[in-house]
């Protein structure tokens, strides 16, 4: 069975703006079905709205329509998480919140992300690793 990686959107949007590096390499294990993806709703749309900035599109030298098929293609082959129970207040940021809360409904075993500072001890609680994309990929290497 693969590895249960949820990818937080700052890893999302440092693979898609970057040739180069962990968080692209990361997002290649994932569509090359190396690595099991997955997401929740509310995930998804905040990956949207990061990835549809202005300043994130020039950064990627891409259109909001590439943005849009690229997010296209990681949810095709994202497992879907239904958060059934959310875990509140884990974390002093709502947004880390919702990263806890798809985590654990989604069964994962790591979180890829490079807020380790705010996520790290709220995903421990739960037995989930947080690591950055460079510590995942040496795991599946």
């Amino acid at each position: 069975m693969s590895l249960r990686v949820l990818l937080d959107t700052s890893v999302v949007r440092a693979g898609f703006t970057s040739s180069a590096g962990a968080s692209r390499r990361l997002l290649q294990a994932v569509l090359m079905g190396r690595v099991t993806a997955i997401a929740s709703t509310a995930l998804m749309l905040e990956c949207e709205d990061v990835l549809l900035r202005p300043k994130t599109l020039a950064r990627g030298g891409v259109s909001a329509q590439d943005a849009l098929g690229f997010l296209d293609g990681l949810c095709a082959v994202c497992r879907p998480v239904t958060v059934r129970v959310r875990w509140r207040l884990q974390s002093s940021d709502s947004g880390d919140d919702l990263v806890i809360d798809a985590a654990v409904n989604g069964l994962a075993d790591t979180i890829a992300t490079f807020n380790l500072r705010d996520l790290r001890v709220p995903a421990a609680r739960f037995g989930i690793a947080a690591e950055l994309p460079a510590g995942i990929l040496r795991r599946i290497a």
